[in-house]
């Protein structure tokens, strides 16, 4: 069976997106691999082994196209309403809670912040399949 161990996005600052990830989600640098034209910084917590590797491409000046084919980056989260306040306060680009319900009963309840490079973070609340 295969097991799935990271997910990449390529950022333009490393500092700024690696501050980024850890105010907001906790995560810490497990390792950071440096070559001639690009850095590896990879992420994580103490919450699972599934990391983020940041790729920074050296020389780089000009945002990525994100395109349309980017979704998000999901998380799960214990307390969704504290977290959602601290972010706010932290004056990162947050939308509201959202409460995803189906024949009435609630699916999910989540909101979307975005890192310094555009990309979409869901953060949900703990409950159901979102564990």
């Amino acid at each position: 069976m295969a097991k799935a161990i990271h997910s990449m996005i390529r950022v333009l600052d490393e500092d700024r997106s690696v501050s980024f990830y850890q105010q907001a989600f906790g995560l810490e640098v497990a390792d950071r691999l440096d070559f001639n034209s690009f850095t590896l910084v990879y992420l994580r917590n103490n919450e699972t082994a599934f990391e983020l590797e940041l790729t920074i491409n050296k020389g780089r000046t000009e945002p990525y196209n994100l395109g349309d084919g980017y979704g998000h980056l999901a998380v799960s989260v214990d307390d969704l309403d504290a977290l959602h306040v601290r972010l706010k306060g932290l004056d990162f680009t947050i939308r509201d809670i959202v409460e995803f319900k189906r024949e009435g009963a609630l699916l999910a309840r989540f909101f979307f912040v975005e890192d310094p490079d555009g990309y979409k973070i869901e953060v949900l609340q703990r409950q159901g399949r979102f564990v």
